[in-house]
C-alpha cells in the first residue's frame, strides 16, 4: 500500500490542491488536528490554509511517549517544528495543548465501512480511543480517492473514521 501511495502521488502532484476545494463539506469542529506529511503522505499545506480561512484552528500531534496516546499543540503555519519521539514534525513544547474536535489523519488504506489502515505503530487508534472517552472527536482520513480497497480487517483497538477527504470530495461513512 505504500508503494501504492508513492505511485498515485507521483502521478498527480496536484491532489492537495484539489483536496483544499472540498474543506467546506468536513465535518465540524473548531480546532481541526492535521499532521505534517512525511513521504508521499498528502501534503496538508494546502489544506491547513484552507482551514484558517474557514476560522478553525489547527493543532499537530506530539508522540511523547510511543505506548502512550499523542497529544496536541495548536499550531499555525510557518511556526518552527521539532521531531517528536516517532520522529514527526511536532509543535516546540512551549505550544499551547489543545484538544481537537477533529482529527484529520493520513492513512495507507481505507475501506467502505471506514475502516483504516494506518502505518502500523497503533498512535491515532490509542490517541482516538482516548479522547472519545472524554467527548465525541470526529475521525476523518486523508488520502487519494485509489487508496481505496474492498476490505480491510479490523482489530479490536480499531477506530472508525467518520469520513474520508480525497481529490475527489468528501465521503461520510455511516
Amino acid at each position: 500500500m505504500r508503494a501504492l501511495r508513492k505511485r498515485l502521488a507521483d502521478a498527480d502532484p496536484m491532489a492537495a490542491t484539489r483536496v483544499a476545494d472540498h474543506v467546506a463539506d468536513l465535518p465540524p469542529g473548531a480546532t481541526v488536528a492535521l499532521y505534517q506529511a512525511i513521504g508521499s503522505e498528502l501534503d496538508t499545506r494546502p489544506l491547513a490554509k484552507a482551514l484558517i480561512a474557514l476560522g478553525r484552528a489547527l493543532c499537530l500531534p506530539v508522540v511523547l511517549d510511543t505506548d502512550a496516546p499523542m497529544i496536541f499543540r495548536r499550531w499555525v503555519p510557518g511556526e518552527p517544528l521539532e521531531m517528536d519521539m516517532a520522529g514527526c514534525p511536532a509543535p516546540l513544547p512551549l505550544a499551547e495543548a489543545v484538544t481537537p474536535d477533529l482529527v484529520i489523519l493520513p492513512l495507507l488504506a481505507f475501506d467502505a465501512d471506514g475502516v483504516r489502515l494506518g502505518q502500523g505503530g497503533g498512535h491515532y487508534d490509542r490517541t482516538l480511543a482516548a479522547l472519545r472517552r472524554s467527548a465525541p472527536v470526529g475521525a476523518v482520513g486523508l488520502a487519494f480517492a485509489g487508496q481505496q480497497v474492498g476490505h480491510l480487517p479490523v482489530e479490536p483497538h480499531d477506530q472508525p473514521l467518520d469520513g474520508v477527504l480525497t481529490e475527489k470530495g468528501y465521503r461520510a461513512f455511516a
